[in-house]
């Protein structure tokens, strides 16, 4: 590992932020902090903190002495001097009254450690090469032969009170050591600088990956299917199986996002002939199991061609995984003061052999967290099986960090949004009516994957939603590209629970006379790719085995067909008939099917060159055209966009026609 600091870098901190009332102290800690937080294998999401002893005003204007300590809730990665909250050291005890800035965050649970070890700057990973040192049935032997005495050496106890005394007693007996090490959990370096603090971080960390490096066995591996399932195959089942229902007779569920990740170490390390005994031991460091659980879930290697089979292997595996975790829960909560309430048992971290291993959780940002942390665990786990056996800290002691308060308080509390949990596949939603419903169904909670023929404008549609949403270039009228669109979606966020089958174009001319091709082109956009996108939802819907919702564009011209609009009216109305189609054949899957009849919105299909043409063959004003309803009034794209949203909102209602139009009397519907 090399040290990364830059004499220029640290003094550009130090200007930026002395601009701020930043003192150079601060400025420093919150360089090397980032420094620290942007490698994982240092720090990931959370982990870790650092402080500096300064001095600083409180809110009188007198001069206090403080520690800063990075705050709970901050990535050290991209923190901010904000995110080290100062706390008055005289009076540290007494901790939260005692921050300079009562709307500063809540300062890191090893608060207390920091405070009693005298240096001014102090460093606190939990680096992948350490732990797979300490992560042994004799980890302090192993790593006292790669750092002597210039660490000390703290047992594993649970962050606070008691790890800040056992720290400081160790301190006291040995004051001139450069670091400490505490088993099974991380490693701290101290420094009278920035710079010194870091830099024997990094030292550190090197020694213990050149240990590492050196007489390792290698890993026995299971044997595998000869032909092993794809990802786009198998996610739907797993996400289907890991979803906790929450009403039956309502049909609703409580789903999880899939986050799929795999490499030449993943699968050697979901390969290995003992998975069950070294993933099944518990974290690499307790900080993980408030986002991946203690344990994952181990599922059976998928044959592609045996998946019905498969699909049973991996509900009982379920089945097992939720029955260990209440004997865990109730076997801790009878020693637990005050008695705790179970938290849901689903896993967090999925492990396929042959495959790769999936993170899962309520966002595709929380299952990307648990990803990047299971990812972490293989690595650490494969480091100390290579040099000896794994073993991480206690059942017991796992179960009092993630029952604990102040740990899960890292995770916020919010109240999760009506389509949270769901992922919502839009077609032509590059512009106009999609691009409108992707923001709508992304704020409702919704994960968002953006179908267009065109990839530069869908890319610009998801980068308008949030970062996770994905952008795929897709013809639809192509049944091979639908296809192969809707597994990439599946292999990003493991299903598929919305779709609006959205894309369409209008071919005009007089029906007597139009050509064929031009029928046909119409047919192919706005009927038949309609039911690819459809077929392809339904088969990962009825994978899932968790319901889900078709949602269709129709038209007005469905039902009122416009003078020399036939080509594009004729499709249409067929695509009506196909809404009730399949809200007929797959009601008994619990799969909804409604449709939006929109009316004149200005779009990628009703171009200002459409609005004239149409405008001219009703002998009106283009404002007159786009007013002319009802109600007088244009409609726009967003406004359809509430109307699809409504429909992925109403469990009970399948084969409805909703029409967004101002009012068109002739286009209305029972």
């Amino acid at each position: 590992m090399m040290s990364r600091w830059s004499d220029s870098e640290a003094q550009d901190f130090v200007g930026r932020y002395a601009a701020q009332g930043v003192n150079e102290d601060l400025a420093l800690r919150t360089y090397t902090t980032r420094l620290l937080g942007s490698d994982p294998r240092l720090v990931l999401h959370g982990g870790g903190n650092t402080s500096v002893k300064t001095g600083a005003k409180d809110m009188l204007g007198e001069d206090v002495e403080v520690i800063c300590v990075k705050g709970s809730g901050w990535d050290m990665g991209n923190i901010e001097p904000a995110g080290l909250p100062a706390v008055r050291l005289a009076e540290l005890r007494r901790q939260r009254i005692n921050l300079l800035d009562s709307t500063a965050p809540n300062p890191s649970v090893e608060t207390l450690l920091h405070a009693f070890l005298p240096h001014k700057f102090i460093d606190h990973t939990h680096s992948t090469a350490v732990l797979a040192l300490t992560d042994q049935p004799g980890g302090e032997a192993v790593v006292r032969e790669v750092y002597g005495d210039r660490v000390a050496y703290v047992p594993y106890t649970i962050p606070g009170f008691a790890l800040a005394k056992s720290v400081a007693d160790v301190f006291d007996r040995d004051p001139k050591v450069e670091g400490l090490v505490l088993l099974q959990h991380g490693i701290f370096t101290v420094g009278d600088s920035a710079k010194q603090a870091y830099e024997r971080m990094i030292e550190f960390v090197t020694m213990a990956e050149d240990r590492l490096s050196r007489q390792r066995k290698p890993r026995a591996q299971a044997a595998l299917p000869k032909h092993v399932a794809r990802v786009a195959d198998i996610a739907p089942i797993l996400r289907g199986a890991v979803a906790l229902e929450r009403n039956a007779m309502a049909g609703t569920v409580k789903r999880q996002i899939l986050c799929f990740r795999t490499s030449p170490a993943i699968l050697d390390y979901v390969n290995g002939a003992e998975l069950a005994r070294y993933a099944g031991q518990g974290v690499v460091t307790p900080d993980h199991t408030i986002r991946t659980k203690n344990w994952p879930l181990i599922v059976p290697a998928p044959d592609a061609h045996k998946l019905d089979d498969w699909k049973a292997g991996v509900r009982e595996a379920v089945d097992a995984f939720v029955a260990r975790y209440h004997d865990y829960f109730a076997r801790n909560n009878a020693r637990a003061e005050p008695r705790k309430k179970e938290l849901d048992p689903l896993p967090r971290v999925v492990l396929v052999p042959g495959v790769g291993l999936f993170g899962l959780g309520a966002t595709a940002k929380d299952a990307a967290i648990a990803a990047d942390i299971a990812e972490n665990t293989v690595e650490v786990i494969t480091d100390a099986e290579a040099i000896g056996q794994y073993r991480c800290i206690s059942e017991a002691h796992m179960f009092d960090v993630e029952y604990w308060s102040l740990e899960q308080a890292k995770l916020g509390k919010s109240n999760e949004k009506a389509l949270s949990r769901q992922v919502c596949v839009i077609t032509g939603g590059g512009s106009g009516i999609g691009a409108a419903t992707a923001k709508a169904m992304a704020a409702e909670g919704a994960e968002v994957a953006i179908l267009d023929r065109d990839h530069d404008m869908a890319v610009k549609a998801a980068k308008a939603v949030h970062k996770h949403a994905l952008a795929i270039q897709c013809d639809v009228t192509d049944p091979a590209a639908v296809r192969a669109a809707f597994d990439k979606v599946v292999e990003a966020f493991g299903g598929v629970d919305i779709v609006v089958s959205n894309a369409g174009a209008a071919w005009q001319g007089n029906i007597g006379a139009v050509e064929d091709e031009v029928l046909r082109k119409s047919f192919e956009l706005n009927f038949f790719a309609h039911q690819s996108v459809a077929q392809a939802a339904v088969r990962i819907m009825r994978a899932q085995g968790t319901y889900g919702c078709l949602l269709f564009n129709t038209s007005k011209q469905a039902v009122n067909p416009g003078k020399d609009f036939g080509p594009y009216g004729l499709p249409k109305a067929a695509t009506l008939f196909l809404v009730r189609q399949y809200a007929l054949d797959h009601g008994k899957d619990g799969i909804r099917a409604n449709a939006v009849n929109a009316d004149r919105i200005r779009s990628g299909l009703l171009t200002d060159e459409m609005v004239a043409a149409r405008s001219k063959a009703r002998g009106v004003s283009e404002d007159q055209y786009m007013s002319g309803n009802l109600l007088g009034r244009e409609v726009y794209a967003s406004e359809v966009a509430e109307a699809f949203v409504y429909l992925a909102h109403a469990e009970k209602t399948t084969a409805a026609v909703i029409t967004v139009d101002g009012g068109n009397i002739e286009a209305a519907l029972r």
